[in-house]
């Protein structure tokens, strides 16, 4: 429930020292945004966000900066309600616009009821619109303790360097602002008090059966009472992981010039390098492609099919939402899907969506394509039936289409989602392979070209 915590201003010094909280913000802001820029604040209604509302509301104007904030509603706390009202009045008086979302967290999920509601609160958060654009950034109150926190949690799973780097201060591919993560929560604690800022108390805090609660509550004062500057010394240790994880990204952005091409990986060139090298570009592909990562096992299993399987092996290593295949030692990640027949017309649309999760892309040019001169209108585009037979060259004979695309090196899951282009009865058009010889435009001719994007990650 809402509770308000006021004290005097004991002494200069007390004030000038809690002043410095707002100095820090306001220096990390200009630093890293642009005038006219517009932060979305994720707002619990907790002691961290309330603070950082608070010193958010007062700086926007000095830095000219736009702000609004969003409460996500998860209904877990039967003080839920409760939450949302309070973060509508503060809001309100801080004339900060707010949006409250509910969301329906599922109990069982296999993430665990922590996880579930934290995937769904940053699901809200990512998309949402403000005056009819994303914000610029998400600004989240994370701070000095929970960095700590972060990067013990990371050691209990035994993760990588990439996961003990915990959290960024700046995280410009997802659009996230953390500029607490120097401030400790007893510094944020001091400041509401100076300033009588209420803020909410969320009765699972205190919960330990979470792991966070069980590092927070029961962890770090045992080593609090060893080491009373923990916090600030893991939080430094996140930051030293952090450094390496930047040097393994750029090794891995240098191997990638060579060997990433289209989105696809060079087996050949994995192979040449050391296993921690692979693995390295691995991940840093995985996760330019928003994958989560494989755990230390999976991803050496992934690498050990990759390099060993024979050649004409059928790799399909699933990853959430997609899959890792293998043809002519390159890797791809594609979109899984269900075979369907489908039978469209064109009716003279630049780009036309197929069933199957691609898109066939028509332009008109001069010299190249399917002639226009033969009236080529309501072309009709279907899948494969087997057995087709093409000439794109009138200079080779006709041969079935199976054998072109073999010739042509299309990997065997595009084949199968192949669309064909028929003029009346006569297959004019087959993507990759070219025109049928009689259909093609010359010269001044005007030409209709036809590519077709597949459901393949690009």
């Amino acid at each position: 429930m809402p509770k308000s915590k006021a004290s005097p201003i004991r002494s200069k010094s007390h004030a000038l020292i809690l002043s410095a909280v707002q100095l820090q913000l306001n220096q990390f802001l200009a630093t890293h945004l642009k005038s006219g820029q517009h932060l979305l604040l994720a707002l619990s209604g907790g002691l961290d966000s309330c603070v950082l509302l608070h010193l958010l509301a007062n700086a926007k104007s000095n830095l000219g900066i736009e702000l609004s904030a969003m409460h996500v509603h998860h209904g877990l706390s039967p003080n839920a309600d409760a939450w949302a009202s309070f973060c509508e009045q503060e809001c309100q008086q801080l004339q900060v616009p707010l949006k409250v979302v509910h969301v329906q967290v599922e109990k069982n999920s296999n993430l665990g009821l922590e996880a579930a509601a934290r995937h769904l609160r940053y699901e809200a958060l990512f998309n949402a619109v403000v005056a009819d654009a994303p914000p610029d950034f998400i600004v989240t109150a994370h701070h000095e303790d929970d960095q700590a926190e972060t990067l013990m949690l990371q050691l209990m799973r035994g993760a990588g360097v990439k996961g003990l780097a915990s959290m960024a201060a700046i995280d410009r591919m997802r659009r996230l602002l953390r500029p607490l993560l120097g401030i400790t929560r007893q510094e944020l604690h001091d400041y509401a008090k100076l300033h009588a800022i209420a803020w909410c108390d969320d009765e699972s805090n205190a919960n330990t059966h979470y792991e966070r609660n069980f590092v927070r509550h029961t962890l770090m004062p045992i080593l609090a009472e060893r080491s009373p500057a923990i916090s600030s010394v893991l939080a430094r240790t996140a930051s030293h992981m952090a450094e390496a994880n930047t040097l393994l990204d750029d090794l891995a952005s240098i191997d990638a010039q060579t060997l990433v091409l289209e989105n696809s990986v060079c087996v050949s060139g994995l192979r040449i390098l050391s296993q921690a090298r692979a693995k390295n570009v691995l991940r840093f592909w995985l996760a330019r492609n928003h994958l989560a990562m494989p755990h230390t096992e999976q991803l050496a299993e992934i690498l050990h099919q990759l390099l060993n399987a024979k050649v004409d092996a059928n790799i399909n290593i699933i990853l959430q939402p997609l899959s890792l295949k293998r043809f002519q030692q390159r890797v791809y990640l594609c979109r899984e899907q269900v075979a369907q027949d489908f039978d469209l017309v064109w009716n003279g649309e630049q780009f036309l969506d197929l069933p199957n999760g691609g898109q066939l892309i028509f332009k008109q040019v001069v010299g190249t394509g399917l002639a226009l001169k033969f009236g080529m209108t309501k072309l009709r585009i279907t899948n494969r039936d087997g057995g087709e037979r093409f000439k794109p060259n009138v200079l080779r004979p006709t041969r079935t289409l199976k054998h072109l695309l073999q010739e042509a090196n299309i990997p065997p899951w595009q084949r199968t989602n192949l669309p064909l282009i028929y003029w009346h009865d006569t297959l004019a058009c087959v993507p990759g392979i070219g025109i049928a010889h009689e259909l093609q435009a010359h010269g001044e001719e005007i030409g209709l070209t036809i590519s077709w994007q597949d459901a393949r990650v690009d």
